[in-house]
């Protein structure tokens, strides 16, 4: 059985971390199998939206303590964690949009890697944790990074020194969660959404993703610069053409064009 389950549905590739018998908590061999996945990913070119989610009921219980496969590999600490976060620049450096559906428990690195997603579906009984420092380590996979841009640095602290579990709907409160759905509703919410995202203008969509994302290390004449950068690239190809003769039938627009990388 395959630790990581994929399925393709039209330009939406959905990812399904398969390890149902311990939460889809994170091994070697699964990292391994999501950064080859994240790299094909950029060379597909028909692949324009990509749905991250977990197996029976839970998202991911964050990394498997009990994991020793591999040891030899990476006797370094150090050495395991960069590998750890090439996978993690991966998910980040997507162009594509990218959608995490969260059921169950999203602890630790499992949590940091729905919130690397660029939106989250959750249900409402779906539970949310940075669980590092009751297991006596610090944030990873990105947290320190992510959490004080989407909830400020005494949010980010409050979740990460506590390590309290919270429930969907603190997490939607927050920012952390852009959707709350009912069970029975999730699966067809998110096969829309990401059905809609991939119908999308490829190249616009990454340059929007892109800009946004690169915002936070920016000063203002940099950010509009980049505006003019993107407008520029998305004004030279043909889902701009599309867009406007679609406008002027009163039909709905299909788009073409190269998806690009964004930026």
């Amino acid at each position: 059985m395959s630790v990581l389950s994929t399925e393709r549905t039209g330009g939406v590739l959905t990812l399904t971390l398969n390890r149902p018998h311990r939460k889809n908590a994170i091994t070697r061999e699964l990292w391994s199998a999501l950064g080859d996945e994240f790299r094909a990913i950029t060379s597909d070119s028909g692949i324009r939206a990509v749905v991250l989610t977990g197996a029976d009921g839970n998202f991911c219980s964050g990394a498997d303590i009990s994991d020793t496969a591999g040891m030899d590999e990476f006797p370094d600490p150090a050495q395991e964690m960069r590998a750890i976060n090439a996978v993690i620049e991966q998910l980040h450096g997507l162009s594509v949009p990218t959608v995490a559906k969260v059921r169950g428990v999203a602890a630790g690195a499992g949590w940091n890697l729905a919130l690397g997603c660029d939106l989250v579906v959750a249900t409402p009984e779906a539970r949310f944790c940075q669980i590092f420092t009751r297991r006596a380590l610090s944030p990873d996979c990105g947290g320190t990074w992510l959490l004080p841009r989407l909830v400020g640095l005494q949010q980010a602290k409050r979740l990460t020194l506590l390590a309290d579990m919270i429930s969907a709907e603190e997490a939607y409160a927050l920012g952390l969660v852009t959707w709350i759905r009912p069970e029975d509703e999730v699966d067809a919410f998110t096969e829309v959404l990401a059905a809609r995202l991939a119908a999308g203008p490829p190249l616009a969509l990454a340059q929007t993703k892109a800009l946004v994302d690169n915002s936070f290390q920016l000063t203002l004449p940099e950010a509009l610069e980049g505006e003019v950068r993107a407008q520029t690239a998305n004004l030279s190809g043909v889902d701009v053409l599309e867009a406007f003769a679609a406008f002027a039938e009163k039909r709905d627009p299909v788009f073409t064009g190269p998806r690009g990388t964004g930026g």
